[in-house]
């Protein structure tokens, strides 16, 4: 192999032309000074569109490159620039480095690979960048990932949920497509306004794709879906029916604690119902023999807070039957919770009867939001990780690097990448 092509090879530099390698003291490490080839000259920085000169730019310039061994290198060149039909008066394109970058792309893939699997922290120490360094090379990472491959393409089902970044209310609104299982959208806020901006993105014409959505039961998910998205079905996630019911179930073991603590003052009987939440909480199947006593209990001295009980497991058996028997099931359940004056699960079967097309749908198709829900856990935990961001944007960038398949493939690894659709 001649020096040269090693060296191409070694800098992450195929399409260039190395002039030379010195070891500057000064700095400390490598400089190796190269040239765009002749075909790769005179392009915009932006558009790779071949472009009339303009001037030699601020002369050479410098990109650090990835270190050899422990020693740090750095690639030179000429920077001129272009004078652009588009974009103006722009620096040219080079084929190791992205634009208004400072860094080879094979420096920013490691860091980006890197900070999707460790703390910033150690990013910072083992390739010798400052903090803010590592975001701006997320978010241009990023930014280049979807420029080759857009991550709304496609969508079919999707689903739709908020997740919590920052004390104060703070929100981000998130949008997975349950096909590649990847998060495809995300924008600070919590309302119609930030929702609509998705559709914006999304165009009309891949709107009237879109055959089913998941949420949640808020209402301004709903409203909006139903007004942008004509053809989608929506799907309410069964997990936040059940979860309505527990609270409900809750909410009258409450009631029946303090009946019992105020009008006789029965410490003892009192603090027997305190202690039954988890027993009835819990799935029949899983109770131990302690709580099955506290369950058997309850059943013989309080007959309104076993109701509340039956009420909540029922309901939870039509969710998990599924299909026409789920439907017939949930059918019943309403007819009972609507007479069985218990304030919360009268409220609650008002309010299951508001979303029960969609609550029906997701019983029709067994389609859930849990993908949502896994999501945002994974967006929760780069939080901590980073130990939180300052503003939503290097979060976003993060969570499109590690769930959003915008993560790229180390350099010397050939494999597709990430963001290609597995085949239908």
């Amino acid at each position: 192999m001649r020096d040269a092509k090693l060296w191409q090879a070694t800098l992450g530099v195929e399409r260039a032309v190395v002039e030379s390698v010195v070891f500057d003291d000064e700095l400390g490490g490598v400089v190796a000074s190269v040239r765009p080839r002749k075909g790769a000259t005179r392009r915009c920085g932006v558009c790779q569109r071949r472009c009339s000169w303009y001037d030699r730019g601020e002369g050479r310039r410098q990109w650090r490159a990835l270190d050899l061994g422990s020693v740090p290198v750095w690639v030179e060149a000429e920077a001129p620039r272009v004078s652009c039909p588009e974009h103006g008066v722009v620096v040219v394109a080079f084929g190791w480095a992205r634009h208004r970058a400072r860094h080879t792309t094979e420096f920013e893939n490691e860091v980006a690979w890197l900070a999707a699997r460790c703390s910033r922290k150690a990013v910072c120490e083992l390739m010798r960048v400052a903090w803010r360094t590592v975001t701006a090379i997320v978010e241009r990472v990023v930014a280049d990932a979807h420029r080759r491959a857009d991550p709304l393409e496609g969508l079919r089902r999707i689903g739709i949920d908020e997740v919590a970044y920052k004390k104060g209310h703070r929100y981000l609104t998130v949008v997975v497509d349950h096909a590649s299982g990847r998060l495809v959208w995300a924008e600070p806020g919590r309302d119609k306004a930030t929702l609509n901006s998705f559709f914006d993105a999304l165009g009309k014409s891949r709107c009237a794709k879109l055959v089913e959505v998941t949420a949640d039961g808020a209402d301004w998910i709903a409203s909006v879906v139903a007004s942008r998205c004509l053809n989608a079905r929506v799907s309410m996630d069964a997990f936040h029916v059940v979860q309505w019911a527990t609270e409900a179930l809750d909410e009258v073991r409450r009631d029946v604690w303090n009946q019992a603590r105020r009008a006789g003052g029965d410490k003892v009987l009192a603090g027997r119902l305190k202690g039954c939440r988890y027993a009835l909480w819990k799935d029949p199947d899983r109770l131990t023999g302690r709580q099955r006593g506290k369950l058997h209990w309850v059943a013989h001295e309080n007959r309104q807070l076993y109701r509340a009980y039956l009420l909540k497991e029922e309901l939870r058996l039509a969710i998990r039957t599924k299909g026409d028997e789920g439907i017939r099931l949930l059918a019943h359940w309403l007819t009972w919770a609507s007479h069985c004056r218990l304030r919360p699960f009268v409220e609650l079967a008002a309010k299951v009867r508001r979303h029960r097309v969609a609550i029906e749908q997701a019983l029709r198709s067994g389609s859930s939001n849990a993908l949502a829900e896994s999501t945002n856990t994974k967006i929760r935990v780069l939080t901590r990780v980073a130990f939180g961001f300052r503003s939503p944007q290097p979060l976003i960038a993060m969570a499109m690097l590690s769930v959003g398949g915008a993560c790229p493939q180390l350099p010397g690894r050939n494999r597709p990448s990430t963001l290609e659709r597995p085949p239908v």
